[in-house]
């Protein structure tokens, strides 16, 4: 009895030992880290600014919520290729990955600036991504990708930009008529509605738009958002800063990497790189908030910039020069009539909802603070 005894002793206290080991490992973080990172090289359009910072923001997310097993090395524009080429990088796989804008590949699908600088349909860029997320976009954009331009490539899209300024010109304008004959720079289908609108369009890098306009090159110009605006000096050239356009009136970033690595990553790595990108989208739109609104009182304050609104006479000319655009393409483009479709059809419905529940956010403004 004594031995048995002794021996059940034993065990009971082995047992519990061991039971406390475990639940002491059970409770201590579990994080898998590789022996060595998986490292991606992801080159950015940004050379600096705003962009560049937000780039950055999606980065470090990445390698934090990878706890080390995972690594993006950011390159800045220009580090191995040329903006134009970045898309094309990637899919060959001499980048890894690349930050940018859809309307940078527009010469090769002009559908590809409906994932970023299409017409309004009375919706915004978050809502542009909600149809992108949830209304079919995402598998049109799967398709243009795999099945049309055979492009090995994986997408997310992230940020959602407010509207872009119609932009510096030498004088205020006050009607649609003064705007022929202007030489202007952007980008995507907006050179397309605008040299509808009589404008002479120049499609220029970011960097180099303030020098353009110094120089004489062209006229009058948009880039995005007051902070871009102002790190490019554009309060240097001009004093007449007009906002609110529908020439690129919802626009997000797009995020993407070599679809054959991408495939051969551990499914958590490629859960991070998307779900990343999420909580980059969310943390870009309250930043923008935060820095666009004091650059935009520093341009006036510190500067002596005239803020604007565009007239209407011009946002209606805008209007009616989509209309001409988006038929024209769609003739000759059945696809493109396709991913026209399906976001009007999204917009329509989802817009008379959000339009009709939204209160007069103006006019609450304007009780406690004045008129604008």
């Amino acid at each position: 009895m004594t031995e048995v005894t002794n021996s059940r002793r034993k065990f009971l206290t082995k047992g519990a030992a061991a039971i406390a080991g475990g639940a002491a490992i059970a409770a201590a973080p579990t994080i898998a880290r590789a022996a060595k990172p998986v490292v991606l090289k992801v080159q950015a359009a940004w050379g600096g600014g705003i962009f560049l910072e937000f780039a950055k923001d999606y980065v470090r997310r990445v390698n934090e919520m990878s706890g080390g097993s995972l690594k993006i090395d950011l390159l800045g524009v220009g580090a191995v290729v040329k903006t134009a080429e970045m898309q094309t990088a990637v899919h060959k796989g001499v980048l890894d990955g690349a930050h940018l804008v859809t309307a940078y590949w527009y010469s090769k699908s002009p559908v590809a600036s409906l994932f970023g600088t299409g017409p309004c349909f009375g919706w915004s860029a978050n809502e542009l991504m909600g149809w992108i997320q949830y209304g079919g976009g995402r598998e049109l954009y799967n398709e243009l990708m795999h099945e049309r331009l055979r492009l090995d490539l994986v997408g997310f899209f992230s940020g959602p930009m407010p509207a872009q300024p119609l932009g510096w010109f030498k004088e205020e304008i006050k009607d649609s008529s003064q705007m022929k004959g202007l030489k202007y720079r952007t980008v995507g289908l907006a050179a397309d509605v605008l040299q509808e609108m009589g404008m002479s369009v120049v499609q220029l890098p970011g960097g180099e738009i303030q020098p353009a306009m110094k120089s004489g090159l062209i006229d009058a110009a948009e880039f995005n958002n007051p902070t871009s605006d102002k790190d490019f000096g554009m309060q240097d050239v001009s004093k007449d800063y007009h906002l609110g356009s529908f020439h690129q009136s919802q626009e997000c970033f797009e995020i993407i990497f070599n679809k054959s690595l991408y495939e051969k990553l551990a499914k958590e790595h490629q859960a991070i790189l998307e779900y990343a990108s999420e909580a980059a989208s969310s943390d870009m739109a309250w930043k923008a908030m935060e820095r666009y609104s004091q650059d935009l009182v520093k341009l006036k304050n510190d500067h002596g910039v005239k803020v604007h609104r565009t007239p209407d006479s011009v946002m209606k000319d805008q209007l009616k020069a989509w209309d001409i655009v988006v038929e024209r393409i769609s003739k000759s483009d059945p696809f493109f009539a396709k991913v026209i479709a399906s976001q009007k059809e999204w917009a329509k419905r989802h817009g008379a909802y959000a339009l009709n529940n939204a209160p007069d956010y103006r006019g609450a403004y304007e009780h406690y603070y004045g008129k604008l």
